[in-house]
């Protein structure tokens, strides 16, 4: 055993000191042929570094050692270009084949009976002929662009029929009307021959949400039931505090994204989202359909509503003539904001006197001009009607747009119009695009206003567009609001408002 002193390792019970390494070693007997080898491979070293002591015998030594252990490997190599000798099985016979198809594992498309049947044996007796299933139930599924009578034919309904039973469901509901992804339950009955298609026995489906179909074979031939769903219109209503996100805090509430999304874009015309406190409470409704079988379609956003405690603001959606507007409970309607620019450009001749570029003498210049590369889409400044549209003497292409309350604008130099006298246009819509055509030196857009005929800077002008509801369309609306103010939050107890119910 060894002992730890301060000075190192010591043999304990008398033994002599050792140390460790190759220069020091215990003295072996004489007759111990292993102690003697251990010795001297301990003062050998077998793998020296032939980067250092060059020329020396330990390094002859070293290089002597690796050109064996190179020569070795070589004389166990294969060779520069092995020949792989492989055995190529016999083919196999029909009847083999056929019984290790059956229990192999091969694509459906190559012909593979995988997991169908197993290889015929001498035990299987062939039957000349089989009867068939009485009656075969199948489902399909109408497609993106797929036809009812298509969808028929594919589940072997026969070409006739399909179009007989066709015909029963368009005298119902229009067959573009049956959304794609709608299933078909099929029922196929008895048929006399095997050459013939199978007769429809049954055809179940939704073809509306409030309205199902089904086709019974009768002595007669088919004949159509209708099976209306009962449907509960009462809108969905939602309320709850803002929190750190409005987003985040209407969706936990079980709001739909998209009527989020139309909340936030309606309320931030009056409220901008900055303004939000965390205890802020935001009220939505949106357009909701349960049928009785358990199904839900959730529609638009028809009303939104903020209450900041002494401040509120309470929109509700109202469509008319195909326009989308939203108005306070009282049936007003405000917007505000500055006209759109045009174009996207930098302006490269202001309101104001200035000498022509083309005529050369001094003249009041009427609008704007803005040097936008030929032909950049040109889109109304603002909601309006198309008062002219055509060739203006030295504005070329020219389309002047009357906006109400006195106000019209108007854009000249066009390379062409995309618009036509009458026309009724909205913000941010194409009119035209930029050209040189007039007195023009270059493509640009010249863009004047007029206020009551007499042209003003663009620039500077802020406007205010308020639009009310009146006469049965005041009454409809506030009959439509106090419905809406009577939806309790978070429940859908029965009810029936047409009026919102989802398209």
């Amino acid at each position: 055993m060894f002992l730890r002193n301060d000075l190192g390792l010591t043999g304990g019970g008398g033994a002599t000191a050792l140390t460790f390494g190759r220069a020091g070693m215990v003295a072996a007997p004489a007759n111990d042929w292993s102690g003697r080898l251990r010795a001297w491979l301990a003062t050998v070293d077998l793998v020296p570094d032939l980067g250092a002591q060059i020329g020396s015998r330990q390094w002859f030594r070293g290089a002597a050692t690796c050109a064996a252990l190179c020569s070795f490997t070589i004389a166990l190599s294969p060779g520069l270009q092995p020949r792989l000798i492989a055995q190529i099985p016999s083919g196999i016979t029909t009847t083999d084949h056929d019984e290790l198809a059956s229990q192999s594992i091969a694509p459906l498309a190559f012909g593979a009976t995988t997991g169908r049947r197993m290889g015929a044996t001498n035990a299987v007796a062939v039957l000349a002929d089989t009867p068939e299933r009485p009656i075969i139930e199948l489902s399909a599924t109408m497609g993106t662009g797929d036809a009812l009578r298509r969808a028929l034919v594919r589940t072997g309904v026969g070409a006739a029929e399909a179009e007989r039973a066709a015909d029963l469901v368009a005298g119902t509901v229009a067959l573009d009307t049956i959304r794609p992804g709608t299933r078909l339950d099929v029922t196929l009955g008895r048929r006399a021959l095997k050459t013939v298609p199978r007769p429809l026995e049954k055809l179940a489906f939704r073809a509306r949400f409030d309205l199902a179909l089904e086709l019974v074979r009768a002595d007669a031939g088919l004949a159509l039931r209708r099976i209306p769903i009962a449907i509960d219109n009462t809108p969905l209503r939602i309320r709850g505090r803002v929190g750190s996100s409005l987003y985040r805090s209407a969706r936990a509430a079980g709001a739909p994204a998209r009527a989020v999304e139309a909340f936030i874009k309606s309320i931030s015309a009056k409220v901008p989202m900055a303004r939000l406190g965390a205890n802020d409470e935001f009220d939505l409704i949106v357009e909701q359909a349960r049928a009785a079988t358990g199904e839900v379609q959730l529609g638009n956003l028809v009303y939104a509503a903020i209450d900041q405690g002494g401040r509120d603001v309470r929109l509700v959606r109202w469509e008319q003539a195909g326009k989308t507007m939203w108005y306070d409970p009282s049936g007003t309607g405000e917007r505000k904001g500055t006209m759109q620019m045009p174009v996207a450009a930098r302006i490269s001749s202001g309101f104001g006197w200035r000498r022509h570029p083309v005529l050369g003498f001094r003249r009041l210049h009427k609008g704007l001009d803005f040097a936008a590369p030929y032909g950049s889409p040109i889109r109304a400044a603002s909601d309006g009607t198309v008062a002219y549209a055509g060739r203006n003497g030295g504005y070329g292409n020219f389309v002047k747009l009357n906006h109400g309350a006195g106000l019209a604008t108007g854009y000249g130099h066009m390379s062409r119009i995309a618009v036509r006298p009458g026309t009724r246009v909205t913000r941010g819509d194409i009119i035209g695009y930029v050209g040189s055509t007039g007195l023009s030196t270059g493509p640009h857009l010249h863009y004047e206003l007029w206020r009551n005929g007499a042209p003003i800077n663009p620039q500077s002008v802020s406007f205010s567009t308020v639009e009310r509801l009146t006469g049965q369309d005041l009454s409809a609306f506030r009959s439509k609001v106090a419905s809406l103010m009577a939806v309790p939050i978070g429940v859908s107890p029965k009810a029936n408002s047409e009026s919102l119910r989802p398209q």
